[in-house]
């Protein structure tokens, strides 16, 4: 039988299929040609899996090809990555500007995973109820930065339901995975889009103004036509699996311009006749998110809470 992964909970894994939900296990050790992964099984998989003996329990027998996944470094450090899910039509990030603060590190290698995987992202600014002024201008100089990079922003209030139906619009018929920092409104946003009140919502821990992680599995939800896939809180985000020499492919505007470079292999940091330092000499491309580049390029892991912009 065939079946969609719903939720994935160590080695448990509910499977939805044609005759409804089933608890099922792997069997045997799967492995993944070419990762090296914490879960060879993730949420959005879709498998082939059998009953044994009248058991209510399904044995995950085949993993089906997937177009697409999402991955972060693992915190398991005997293995490299961990899929966060697979078979996505649009990774959303929510970022808030405050309680807590999205740090635009961050930001920009998650966007650089999901460009690696050919996964489109959506950019949620939430909690624009509770900005200052000057908050409200950093958020929407934020929202041109990314913009102008070539991403679809929603700038919105979860708890005031401020901007929801336009993403709601959007995403209708996807399957989407949210993340982001603990404390930035994933679980009200998805209660909100499934019309329900059945996952737990976080306050934010006064110490630290992070949020406390209320999601503790990877689990999808049947939202209309399409699946929303809630992800627990991520305090920080490895980019895995790209080449030094192709992570300028992972930012668009210096994507764009790469065929003007005077090399083919150009990294726009040290080479004549670069194209993308060009461009940012001529304010043409923001300083900010090249710095981040430069961050990844050079593997500082250390800057997940910094910013680089303005």
């Amino acid at each position: 039988m065939k079946g969609i992964v719903l939720k994935s909970a160590g080695k448990l894994y509910d499977v939805e299929y044609e005759s409804g939900i089933t608890r099922c296990v792997l069997k045997g050790n799967f492995k993944i040609k070419g990762i090296r992964s914490t879960n060879p099984v993730a949420v959005g998989d879709y498998v082939e899996f059998e009953f044994q003996n009248n058991s209510e329990t399904g044995l995950i027998t085949k993993i089906h090809e997937r177009k697409n996944f999402i991955l972060r470094k693992s915190t398991n450090l005997s293995k490299q990555t961990h899929i966060i899910a697979a078979n996505i039509d649009f990774a959303v990030l929510m970022i808030t500007i405050v309680k807590p603060i999205t740090y635009t590190q961050f930001i920009d290698r998650y966007l650089a995973a999901c460009e690696a995987s050919r996964i489109k992202a959506l950019l949620v600014f939430n909690k624009i109820d509770i900005l200052n002024e000057e908050q409200s201008r950093k958020a929407n100089a934020l929202i041109s930065i990314y913009q102008k990079a070539g991403y679809t922003c929603f700038s919105m209030s979860v708890k005031e339901t401020i901007n929801i139906d336009e993403f709601r619009a959007y995403i209708e018929g996807k399957a989407i995975v949210i993340s982001g920092y603990s404390g930035v409104g994933k679980s009200s946003l998805i209660n909100l889009l499934l019309s329900s009140k059945n996952l737990k919502v976080s306050e934010i821990s006064n110490s630290h103004e992070q949020g406390k992680h209320t999601t503790t599995f990877t689990e999808m939800h049947k939202a209309g036509t399409g699946y929303i896939i809630d992800t627990p809180g991520i305090k920080g985000f490895g980019t895995v699996g790209i080449d030094k020499e192709n992570l300028g492919d992972c930012f668009p505007e210096l994507r764009l311009l790469k065929n003007e470079c005077r090399y083919s292999n150009c990294t726009h940091t040290h080479e004549p006749d670069c194209a993308v330092k060009r461009a940012l000499e001529a304010g043409e491309i923001d300083p900010g998110r090249y710095n981040n580049y430069l961050s990844i390029l050079f593997d500082d892991a250390t800057k997940y809470r910094q910013d680089n912009y303005e």
